[in-house]
């Protein structure tokens, strides 16, 4: 089971990104700032491309009702705004007890990996989900 997702990062995502978890380091919101840093330009946050991981996770696979229980994520190059990230989660392992999923996670800009971890997530019984619906 394997589920994608594609999202064009923009300015207003970096800038809500910024006020909502309060990371207003100006690599990502100061052009004059990012001119003279590595990138050369503003770049995303490491945690909202992460975070649309999770969107995956919390509508698509494994879905409604899922609840994270670990993430592991490692960086291996920036976003920069304007970039399309594909978020890709595959299942890896299922878990009976628990009733825990493995998933390999990676978000890639024009084919290259740029994030990837693994997540493990509990998933609501069938009747818990037949009683929401």
């Amino acid at each position: 089971m394997r589920e994608t997702l594609m999202k064009t990062v923009m300015d207003s995502d970096v800038v809500g990104f910024a006020r909502l978890s309060g990371d207003d380091n100006p690599i990502h919101l100061c052009e004059t700032y990012a001119a003279g840093s590595r990138f050369g330009e503003r770049i995303a946050h490491g945690l909202y491309t992460a975070s649309l991981i999770s969107a995956v996770l919390g509508t698509r696979l494994p879905g409604p009702g899922a609840v994270y229980r670990s993430q592991t994520l490692a960086f291996h190059a920036p976003v920069r705004i304007g970039d399309v990230v594909t978020i890709t989660v595959e299942v890896v392992e299922l878990v009976a007890q628990g009733r825990k999923v493995r998933l390999a996670c990676e978000a890639a800009v024009d084919g290259r990996v740029v994030l990837d971890g693994e997540a493990i997530v509990s998933v609501p019984a069938r009747a818990a989900l037949a009683a929401s619906a």
